[in-house]
């Protein structure tokens, strides 16, 4: 398939989205449709369309590209069925908080129970957090993008970026959450039908039904998925489905952007069955993401295909796009960049809404009475809009440079540095509440906890007996965090218990 077949495309694909926003936002597309689509969203739609928000562009290529590592291979399912236990801790546990305070950000919690300097810097953490795990995981579709479309085209990868922040800009700055609704069930649809029939596809090229393919990867060298072996090592399962829990908890049950779905259901009881559905679907499509990885490596062992190199090293990350792109027919290739691009986009335009919301609400304060009805209001809010995109921009520009690793490796690593503190924060104030802190020394604490845990990490062998540490950081940064606050506690006010 030509670049210039590529580019119309994905220019179809956009069009497509930017008429849906059109028509969603044409009746209202002032600050509740964009913070909390009016409080009207079908729950079964969000849970759908969170499917595409949750999987990314990470797992679409990384999770599949890292399969063919003897040392991993199905290792992420451990991941995921942690991931499975912390969706449903925060579906019974955090969701009820949220929806009993009617909150817009899920940080006014911190704000009313440990004070507004707490209350800034989470929502500063988050700010931080999701402004970097998304860019990182839109960075991965853009160089996938750059190196098989527009570097045939000459066009440089800031371009590149550009014109994709862009199109995501145009379709989201209206509607905000309303549009993501549907946006991203139509993207979230594309996704899993490009996974069955990439499935299909490679089946039909290695000549093999559905049983023979399952027959094929369970008798292959890429299907392990728990380690017992070694519990230093950082793939024994125990570390993973704790990780997987606790960065569930904090990076989606402590996160506005997933979160901002929830709340904008009818009421809890819609808000949990959307939550216990997705993570039912959450589980198996995984299983197939995997699935697909092992295909893909047969199919290149079978066709002599090695992974691609990028600057003499290796990166599995492309080894999906070679494939699809270069080895199947035009149908694969399409159905490819379809699923591609709905897993990124749908995770991005989320993202900017969420980063949107939380900063227009916690630092501008739209949410309040007295500020609804300000002049320009709906205009600082596509100007905030506007200012993360660009910042987005410069955090892609900037992991384009140094990144020297596997992506879905880096956003887990940035998600157990960032999202530490929020985890000691929202754990404090749920299981402490007899105490109170000083509210000065908060975001201290939220540096320093981070600061300890990378030291830990670089000094691991020494310190703990060539234990390495892996996604069960974000418990120790937590714990650190947790600590941190007893230790600059006081006795708690009648106000500030929940």
């Amino acid at each position: 398939m030509s670049p210039i077949a590529i580019l119309i495309l994905i220019v179809i694909y956009f069009s497509v989205l930017i008429l849906i926003s059109s028509l969603v936002s044409k009746k209202s597309s002032d600050n509740d449709t964009f913070f909390k689509a009016n409080k009207n969203s079908k729950w079964y739609l969000v849970a759908f369309g969170m499917i595409g928000t949750a999987i990314s562009g990470i797992t679409f290529i990384s999770v599949p590209g890292e399969v063919g590592n003897p040392d991993l291979q199905f290792k992420y399912f451990q991941f995921v069925l942690g991931c499975a236990l912390g969706f449903i801790i925060v579906a019974k546990v955090l969701l009820p908080l949220y929806y009993r305070m009617n909150l817009t950000s899920i940080y006014g919690y911190i704000e009313q129970r440990l004070g507004v300097v707490s209350y800034k810097t989470a929502a500063s953490i988050f700010l931080i957090g999701r402004t970097i795990g998304s860019a990182f995981r839109l960075y991965l579709v853009v160089f996938v993008l750059q190196k098989y479309v527009f570097d045939e085209l000459h066009v440089p990868f800031a371009v590149t970026v550009l014109i994709s922040l862009g199109l995501i800009f145009a379709y989201t700055y209206r509607g905000g959450l309303k549009t993501i609704i549907i946006t991203d069930t139509l993207q979230t649809f594309f996704l899993i039908s490009s996974v069955f029939l990439t499935i299909y596809f490679i089946c039909q090229s290695l000549n093999f039904n559905m049983i023979e393919a399952f027959e094929q990867v369970k008798n292959s060298n890429y299907s392990k998925v728990f380690f017992y072996e070694d519990y230093l090592a950082g793939t024994y399962y125990w570390k993973q489905i704790l990780g997987g829990i606790f960065v569930t908890i904090a990076t989606v049950g402590l996160d506005q952007d997933l979160m901002q779905k929830n709340l904008s259901c009818k009421n809890i009881g819609e808000a949990q069955k959307n939550m216990f559905t997705f993570t039912g679907i959450f589980l198996v499509i995984n299983i197939f993401f995997l699935s697909v990885g092992a295909l893909l490596y047969l199919y290149a062992e079978k066709n002599g295909i090695a992974v691609p190199q990028v600057n003499g090293v290796a990166r599995t990350d492309l080894l999906f796009p070679e494939i699809a792109i270069h080895h199947l027919s035009i149908v694969p290739t399409i159905v490819f960049l379809l699923g591609l691009s709905a897993a990124t986009f749908a995770t991005t335009d989320s993202a900017l809404t969420a980063l949107t919301t939380s900063f227009c609400v916690d630092f501008l304060g739209m949410d309040k009475t007295e500020n609804q009805n300000k002049p320009n209001i709906v205009r600082t809010r596509h100007l905030v809009h506007v200012g993360f995109s660009i910042l987005m921009f410069m955090v892609i520009i900037l992991f384009n440079a140094i990144n020297d690793d596997s992506v879905v490796k880096m956003v887990f690593k940035i998600a157990t540095y960032t999202y530490g503190p929020l985890l000691g924060l929202f754990a404090f104030g749920l299981f402490m509440k007899s105490k109170a802190v000083h509210d000065k020394l908060v975001p201290y604490i939220c540096l320093i906890s981070p600061a300890i845990c990378f030291l830990i990490t670089q000094n691991s062998e020494k310190l703990l007996g060539k234990y390495v540490i892996d996604n069960e950081l974000i418990i120790v940064n937590g714990l650190i965090t947790y600590i941190g606050l007893l230790l600059i506690s006081k006795p708690a006010t009648s106000q500030t218990r929940f």
